[in-house]
């Protein structure tokens, strides 16, 4: 048996490639188109609902909660999808999502009834909640050594790969144009999702700490799942060294041993806080800026570079947390999010088009790295063996942040205005910059 080697010396691509056959980066690949191709679930929502609304006869209303039940459910279904994925592997339930993902959108296009508005979306919620556990765990499982850098890449495609249906959607959403575009998009998002399935795989346990030879004996045959014991809770030394400039331990938590931690509780804290801020402006700044008078166009343009600086945000300071301190990153981050949605108030009240436009990109630049520093810091703090469920667990929070970005921030808007409303998703921002300056790693990592 080969000497353990320390995470630092580990040539991770090597053994990677000899026991894929392949490069690595095409299971972030594959996990990125897929994690693009979901996208609009989320991002194209504000665009789609009046139209929706229009064919269905209804006040917009009452689909207002849809953006909500998107997010509890997408949100929701993550940690038993989680949990399952860690002890059987990516593909069986990556191709589930593929039927639930796709399908969602084609029921969307045969939709006459309210209920079935929000029972398709909530189903096409799981599916994404599926592929976007599996294409984060993905990064994290094959790359320890760039944890930052490729899950920033697969959460950028999930913002920026919207960018690509915005212009379509928008230009065909009318009551007769919709339909057709919600069918080619669900033919679209199940196919590549049913084909991304077949090239992902997880690594065999012990794969960063022994030698290619001694892998192939222990773990051969592990084509689509992981061998791991899902009792055994203390690593070898696959996570053993600095990563990012935050400290790896060598204990591998499990999401019960996870949750004693206080550092769970103020990330999720953090989590809840920061994607009520994000999300509210994802969901309502076409509203928001057609109830302060901007042009229409101005609207468009903002619904537009949202996803792409959603996008970059997430791949440069992911990358960025790879080479600093992690809970710094994190901290600058937010803060520099809630400054932008300050920004964003000021500028529509004083009619600047371009600052609007502008404060958006800023403001969504910095609040969606969170999608790449929070399951880096997962990895971080507690290891990979179990880190699809303990990210799920934390990415639970999401949906206490879609609670607020969507129905909370309709009753503020009424019982407010939207000014005040947007004010305080930039004061949400701030609080989980404090947070993340009170962050350090387990005690016993």
């Amino acid at each position: 048996m080969a000497t353990v080697e320390s995470e630092s010396e580990v040539d991770h691509a090597g053994r990677a490639r000899e026991i894929l056959g392949f490069s690595r980066w095409w299971q972030v690949v594959a996990a990125a188109v897929m994690m693009g191709l979901i996208s609009p679930y989320q991002y194209v929502w504000s665009s789609i609902e009046g139209p929706l609304a229009t064919s269905l006869g209804v006040q917009d209303a009452a689909i207002g909660l849809v953006f909500t039940v998107f997010v509890v459910f997408q949100a929701g279904s993550q940690f038993p999808v989680g949990w399952w994925r860690d002890r059987h592997g990516p593909r069986a339930i990556t191709l589930l999502a593929g039927v639930l993902a796709g399908g969602g959108y084609l029921g969307l296009a045969y939709a006459t009834e309210v209920w079935q508005l929000y029972l398709l979306y909530a189903l096409g919620a799981v599916g994404v909640g599926i592929v976007y556990t599996v294409a984060v765990n993905t990064a994290l499982k094959w790359f320890p050594d760039r944890r930052g850098l490729t899950t920033g890449l697969g959460t950028m495609a999930f913002a920026a790969g919207s960018a690509l249906f915005v212009p379509y959607v928008r230009a065909n959403a009318t009551p007769s144009g919709y339909p057709d575009v919600l069918r080619n998009m669900g033919l679209l998002i199940g196919v590549g999702i049913l084909v991304g399935a077949v090239v992902l795989r997880d690594p065999p346990s012990g794969w960063t700490d022994r030698t290619v030879e001694d892998v192939g004996t222990d773990d051969a045959g592990s084509n689509d799942g992981t061998t791991d014991d899902p009792t055994e809770d203390r690593a070898t030394s696959e996570d053993a060294t600095s990563d990012g400039g935050a400290t790896i331990g060598r204990r591998q938590y499990t999401s019960t041993e996870m949750l004693r931690t206080w550092q769970f509780w103020v990330m999720y804290a953090m989590f809840v806080a920061a994607s009520g801020a994000g999300l509210m402006l994802t969901a309502k700044v076409v509203s928001f800026a057609e109830n302060l008078g901007l042009a229409a166009g101005i609207a468009t343009v903002s619904a537009t570079v949202l996803p792409l600086s959603s996008g970059a945000g997430r791949l440069v300071v992911g990358h960025v947390s790879d080479r600093v301190d992690r809970e710094r990153a994190m901290a600058a981050s937010l803060l520099l999010c809630g400054l932008g949605l300050f920004a964003v108030v000021e500028f529509a009240r004083a009619d600047s088009r371009v600052g609007f436009v502008v404060a958006v990109v800023v403001a969504t630049f910095f609040w969606s790295p969170q999608y790449s520093l929070f399951p880096s810091m997962v990895g971080d703090y507690y290891g990979r063996r179990h880190s699809s469920a303990n990210y799920a667990a934390l990415y639970s929070a999401k949906m206490w942040g879609g609670v607020f970005g969507g129905a909370v921030a309709g009753w503020l808007v009424t019982a407010t205005d939207w000014t005040t409303t947007f004010l305080l998703g930039g004061a949400l921002a701030l609080v989980a910059a404090v947070g993340a300056l009170l962050l350090r790693p387990p005690d016993d990592a």
